[in-house]
């Protein structure tokens, strides 16, 4: 494996500043500002055609923009000394040659970085790849070919990762190992910027959410933050006792039949707590999780619907 100083001070922060693009009459992103951080897991959120991947390809160079500016540690990606070893990145799973096996494509992409080609079979062994490392990437399923493209961004051992949707392909069991894998590439003071439209999907994994409509941020926060605002959804066979408990200390509870309550604005933990130590029995405690999605698409909603600055046609798949 590559050895990497770690990121000194601000080498791997991720900042986006009055960023905006055009595409003709489309709007794109418009005075999009962030910053992300290391050692966390941020969600780039937004529904499609938000213009997450436009961001992320301006993040990347690929794409100039119209205004502002996007850096990593403080350079635009065209400054970077080395960039496979500065940032790793997975845009979309279609970027291989269809005859080339697995491990000749990573150790191309090796040479050309000036990276040992040993990391090849290294990162196909860690990321589940070892048995197809030498089948033609045509071949390759979609979830497959994610994690392929998942290697080819960590080839470099980069501190910071882009992702878009890298979930997206992958089965119930590869989702669960993706979260994991984050988590611990977060845990090495890495900085993971991951992009999806569901927040379902990536709420078990992050630290923090950003997210955009219409190319405009209209939050960020963190998840604890967002999570904040949802609510807890507890049943027991003495639910009028216990919401009684529950207002006491202050909490809003609704009482939805059959012994459920909905206390808003609450953690789990806490509500049972309050249940523990007034006596009373409790037989389901959870996160209402249908609220947090609202709260998501309640944020997005209204951007998302409107029209888009200057827009005379639907935002094309370029402005994902």
């Amino acid at each position: 494996m590559i050895e990497l100083a770690p990121p000194d001070g601000r080498d791997g922060v991720v900042e986006v500043r009055h960023l905006t693009k055009r595409f003709g009459s489309v709007l794109a992103v418009d005075d999009l500002s962030f910053q992300v951080m290391p050692g966390r897991v941020t969600g780039f959120l937004g529904p499609n055609g938000a213009g997450k991947t436009t961001t992320l390809r301006m993040l990347l160079g690929l794409v100039q923009p119209t205004s502002g500016n996007a850096t990593v540690g403080g350079v635009t990606y065209d400054r970077l000394t080395h960039p496979l070893q500065r940032v790793g990145a997975a845009l979309e799973a279609t970027g291989f040659h269809s005859g080339r096996t697995a491990r000749d494509h990573l150790r191309v992409m090796a040479t050309a970085a000036s990276v040992p080609t040993s990391r090849a079979d290294q990162l196909l062994g860690e990321l589940g790849l070892a048995d197809a490392a030498r089948r033609r990437v045509g071949g390759f399923s979609l979830g497959m070919r994610q994690r392929l493209a998942l290697a080819a961004a960590m080839l470099g051992d980069p501190p910071v990762l882009l992702l878009d949707e890298p979930a997206n392909g992958l089965d119930p069991e590869g989702i669960a190992w993706l979260r994991g894998f984050l988590r611990h590439l977060a845990g090495q003071g890495r900085t993971i910027l991951v992009s999806s439209h569901l927040l379902s999907e990536v709420q078990q994994s992050v630290d923090d959410v950003l997210i955009i409509a219409r190319g405009k941020l209209i939050r960020q926060a963190s998840l604890a933050e967002l999570e904040g605002g949802a609510a807890v959804v507890v049943r027991s066979p003495t639910a009028d006792q216990l919401a009684a408990a529950l207002t006491r200390e202050g909490f809003t509870v609704n009482p939805q039949g059959d012994g459920v309550l909905r206390v808003a604005a609450a953690e789990s933990g806490v509500v049972g707590a309050v249940a523990f130590r007034s006596g009373i029995e409790v037989h389901e405690l959870r996160r209402d999780e249908n609220d947090l999605e609202a709260i998501f698409l309640s944020l997005t909603g209204d951007a998302a619907s409107a029209p888009a600055t200057g827009a005379a046609a639907p935002v094309s798949e370029v402005t994902r």
